[in-house]
């Protein structure tokens, strides 16, 4: 990363700091809900939970509510906010290397999801502990891979919406059915068949699928994994060449 490109980072970094949206959504949201959902289901292991703690299993789930939020609400906000006030013409003019601002897009996105979680973690853990990790190896690369696939998503929304509100519109409309039937929501076992159907095919399930299962030691979703990185890799390319200055 040369410093015009790093300078741009910095600015980016300091100015999401500043945003309301990013300690309410990002920050605050799965905080509170996973305290919420995670004690009315108690902490006895259970069928439903695939004989798992369900506490556990809601905070093993809540880190990719961390990357719906930042993917789905806080960067299409952003960026299209942006476009509203003229910041990205202001961006090209002032010489900014093309690729730099999906770059720091990136940088911003991943830095946000680490900080969350990390908060998430650390609430979760007097409350009701973090449980083990069986296989941190493919934890550590579903929340890679899911993180750089929402952060791209996020990019894309940014760039197509025409207006903040329209981008804050569109990622509520996507980001609610995504946590209630991918992450936050009731388990698979115990919702009806239309509904687990759809769950199946939201891309914040199979991120959920891909951290979870090796989080808890209930399966290696090697398949999902491999359809999270398609999905990770064809978001990136389509929002670098939409976020080009």
């Amino acid at each position: 990363m040369n410093g015009t490109a790093a300078r741009l980072v910095r600015a980016e970094l300091r100015l999401t700091v500043r945003d309301p949206l990013v300690l309410t959504f990002v920050l605050v949201f799965p905080i509170v809900t996973m305290l919420i959902i995670g004690g009315a289901f108690g902490t006895r292991p259970d069928r439903s939970f695939e004989y798992q703690n369900p506490s556990h299993w809601y905070v093993a789930s809540y880190f990719t509510v961390v990357i719906a939020a930042t993917g789905l609400i806080m960067l299409p906000v952003h960026l299209a906010s942006y476009r509203e006030r003229g910041v990205l013409r202001r961006f090209a003019a002032a010489g900014f290397p093309r690729w730099s601002f999906a770059l720091a897009e990136l940088v911003l996105g991943l830095a946000t999801i680490a900080v969350a979680g990390v908060l998430l973690l650390a609430v979760a853990a007097p409350v009701y502990g973090v449980p083990a990790v069986h296989d941190l190896g493919r934890v550590l690369l579903g929340l890679l891979l899911g993180s750089i696939a929402f952060i791209s998503i996020g990019v894309l929304l940014g760039t197509l919406l025409p207006t903040a509100r329209a981008a804050q519109a569109v990622g509520l409309m996507l980001f609610f059915p995504s946590f209630l039937l991918g992450a936050g929501g009731p388990p698979p076992h115990v919702m009806g068949s239309v509904l687990r159907h759809v769950g199946d095919v939201l891309p914040l399930t199979w991120v959920t699928t891909t951290i979870r299962q090796p989080w808890l030691g209930i399966g290696t979703p090697t398949g999902t994994l491999v359809e999270v990185a398609v999905l990770a890799a064809a978001a990136t390319a389509l929002a670098g060449r939409r976020a080009a200055l």
